[in-house]
C-alpha cells in the first residue's frame, strides 16, 4: 500500500518521529559535553579566586597548579562557603559574594588578610551590565585593584568599606564606576552585607 505523504496522519507521525530523534540527539550531545562544561565552569571559578588573590595571566594547566598550591582548604562560615589560602607564607581568606546590579546579578571574590579587616584583592563579575559602564566592574582590572589595602572596618569598629561618588575616607572607600551609579551601589551593598556576615561568623567560631 502506497503511503499518502500528503495526509495529515503521515505529517503528524513524521513530525513526531523527527521530534523524538532530535530530542534524543540533543540529550546525547548534552550528556557527552556536560563533563567538559562542568570542568570549564570549575576552572573559571578557580581562576576568579586566583584573580582575587592578584594572580592573573595563567592558562588552564597553570591555574590548576597554582590553585592547588595556594588554596589550602574550603570551609563554611555559617551557611556560606569560603576559602583559606596562603600567599608567601601569609594566610588569606577568599569570600564569594553575590548581589544585584542594574540589569541583573553581580558577584565577587574578595580576598582578605588574616586580620579580617584588610582587603588583599578583589575580582568582580556580572550577568548583564551595560558594556563600557556597569560592565567595568568586571572588565577593568585597574578599578578592581583600587580595593587592595582598603579597610573593611574603621578604627572605631564601624563598617566602612564602600563604593561612593565622592571619596571622603580613602582608607575604606573606592570611587564608583563613572556612569554606572546603580551598579556601583549594588557592589557597595554586596561588599558591606557579604563581608560583614562572613567576618561576624568567623569571629564567632
Amino acid at each position: 500500500m502506497k503511503l499518502n505523504t500528503n495526509s495529515n496522519s503521515y505529517i503528524i507521525i513524521y513530525s513526531a518521529i523527527l521530534v523524538v530523534i532530535v530530542a534524543f540527539l540533543l540529550a546525547f550531545v548534552y550528556q557527552a559535553l556536560k563533563p567538559m562544561q562542568d570542568a570549564n565552569v570549575a576552572l573559571d571559578i578557580k581562576k576568579q579566586i586566583l584573580y582575587s588573590l592578584n594572580i592573573r595571566g595563567l592558562d588552564g594547566a597553570e591555574a590548576e597548579a597554582k590553585y592547588a598550591e595556594v588554596v589550602k582548604d574550603e570551609k563554611e562560615a555559617g551557611d556560606k562557603l569560603y576559602y583559606e589560602c596562603e600567599i608567601d607564607g601569609q594566610k588569606k581568606y577568599v569570600f564569594p559574594l553575590k548581589g544585584m546590579g542594574l540589569w541583573g546579578g553581580i558577584s565577587a571574590f574578595i580576598s582578605v588578610d588574616d586580620d579580617l579587616n584588610t582587603i588583599y584583592g578583589a575580582y568582580f563579575n556580572h550577568e548583564s551590565e551595560t558594556a563600557g559602564l556597569g560592565a567595568e566592574i568586571k572588565d577593568s582590572q585597574a578599578w578592581q585593584e583600587k580595593f587592595q589595602g582598603k579597610k573593611i572596618y574603621s578604627d572605631d569598629g564601624q563598617l566602612a568599606i564602600g563604593v561612593v561618588k565622592n571619596v571622603e575616607n580613602p582608607a575604606s572607600e573606592v570611587d564608583c564606576v563613572t556612569g554606572a551609579t546603580l551598579t556601583s551601589n549594588g557592589v557597595s551593598d554586596m561588599l558591606r552585607e557579604g563581608l560583614k556576615q562572613y567576618i561576624t561568623n568567623l569571629k564567632e567560631d
